[in-house]
């Protein structure tokens, strides 16, 4: 019984609340004027930000190339059975290290000093 009398006054603020947008006629409202576009030094997409990838499809298996600025840096290795890996230039020198995984292998420690 309590939540049919809570529900039927929920109701009847939402239509208090409702109405004068219903009153309202509709050669009374105005369609919002148009956004302009964001100023050209706004936009944050650059070109030159953007890696070019590079497929290369083998017997068997993929190769993804990025480079930035011409410059490879990292390889994506797909085989057709097993699990993908990357081959990557930490140093720029060309000395690939290879990972199964692109997180940062920084792990935060979670140590707990006290408690209160």
């Amino acid at each position: 019984m309590r939540l049919r009398h809570a529900l039927q006054s929920l109701l009847a603020v939402l239509v208090i609340f409702a109405a004068p947008t219903f009153a309202q006629n509709k050669a009374e409202r105005q369609p919002l004027p148009a956004v302009p576009p964001p100023p050209p030094e706004m936009i944050p997409f650059d070109a030159a930000l953007e890696p070019q990838v590079t497929i290369k499809k083998r017997e068997s298996d993929t190769v993804e190339e990025y480079r930035m600025d011409g410059k490879l840096y990292m390889i994506k290795v797909i085989p057709t059975h097993g699990v993908p890996y990357y081959l990557m230039d930490d140093r720029g020198d060309g000395n690939f290290v290879r990972s199964d995984t692109l997180d940062s292998k920084i792990s935060v420690p979670q140590w707990v000093i006290g408690t209160f």
